[in-house]
């Protein structure tokens, strides 16, 4: 690979070479490398573009990494990728898309992920989202994701969009058995004219079923950003919907939390915030020597941490 698609690699999925393990690398609606583990099998669809990820039951402390970067302008990729997770399991997917986009034609990703979590298993799923490039053509990430959790079992997703994307559409549907336990953090920053949209359903559906959705955001010059999360709780269950952001310059921002209790032993709360920096810290931080804008910079970086 060259250097800019290396730059890639490394900015939405930490590598700084062919990873070690499980893996499958997208490039350009394409895969170019695939190869499958003792415990994790990545095998292509046949009817569709994607893959599926099958993991062992009682597979422990192994990785999958599934990248996806776009270097020419152009091109609109969709993808499908199944993740079956067997019982008892304990695995990390790193995945995350980056677009390089220097011509003047946009490129685009939709990918439609289905997640479905065995008894017991434990997954954490990172996706990093970032574009780059000098071109006028549009970045665009669309990603769907389903989420089918078995009785006891527990996801941890972390979703990161800091720079670069041009829009975003993020559509999040997941369904939780007995015991199961959810946690999101979704962590956006957008500038000049991006949008970006967020809307999630989370069912309830098993007794002691348990989630927790934490949206950190920043929206910059013109920018607009809209984040609809809602918790179902079908049963005894609990759940906590957590929105923070911060608004400047000129930009937009709607949150608008929903919770709705269909059992009288459903516990669900939300909150919801948006302001500006603080201007004490700001003060604080320029009393020590820094500009306005590294304030600035130092209190956005710490709050999306």
């Amino acid at each position: 690979m060259n250097k800019t698609e290396l730059h890639m690699l490394e900015a939405v999925a930490d590598l700084h070479g062919v990873p070690q393990g499980a893996y499958n690398i997208r490039k350009n609606g394409k895969g170019v490398e695939r190869q499958s583990s003792a415990n994790i099998t990545i095998e292509p669809k046949t009817d569709k573009p994607g893959i599926d990820i099958i993991v062992k039951p009682g597979t422990k402390n192994e990785s999958v990494h599934i990248p996806v970067i776009i270097t020419e302008a152009g091109v609109e990729d969709l993808v499908y990728n199944d993740f079956f997770i067997g019982d008892d399991a304990d695995v990390l997917i790193v995945a995350g898309c980056g677009i390089h986009n220097s011509g003047d034609k946009k490129s685009k990703h939709d990918g439609i992920h289905r997640f479905h979590i065995g008894k017991n298993a434990r997954i954490k799923y990172v996706e990093k989202h970032y574009g780059e490039g000098e071109g006028t053509g549009e970045r665009i990430l669309n990603p769907q994701t389903e989420i089918y959790m078995d009785e006891n079992s527990f996801c941890e997703m972390e979703s990161v969009q800091i720079r670069g994307v041009d829009s975003t559409k993020r559509d999040t549907v997941a369904k939780l058995e007995k015991g199961a336990r959810l946690v999101i953090l979704e962590k956006l920053m957008t500038h000049g004219k991006q949008i970006a949209h967020s809307d999630m359903v989370i069912e309830l559906n098993g007794e002691g079923a348990s989630s927790q959705i934490i949206s950190r955001s920043v929206a910059k010059d013109t920018s607009e950003q809209v984040f609809y999360p809602r918790a179902v709780g079908n049963a005894a269950c609990r759940a906590h919907v957590q929105c923070d952001s911060i608004i400047m310059d000129d930009a937009k921002i709607r949150s608008i939390p929903e919770i709705a209790a269909n059992h009288c032993d459903a516990n669900i709360v939300h909150e919801a915030a948006i302001g500006r920096i603080n201007n004490d810290q700001l003060l604080k931080l320029q009393t020590m020597g820094k500009t306005e804008q590294e304030a600035e910079e130092i209190i956005i970086n710490c709050f999306l941490k």
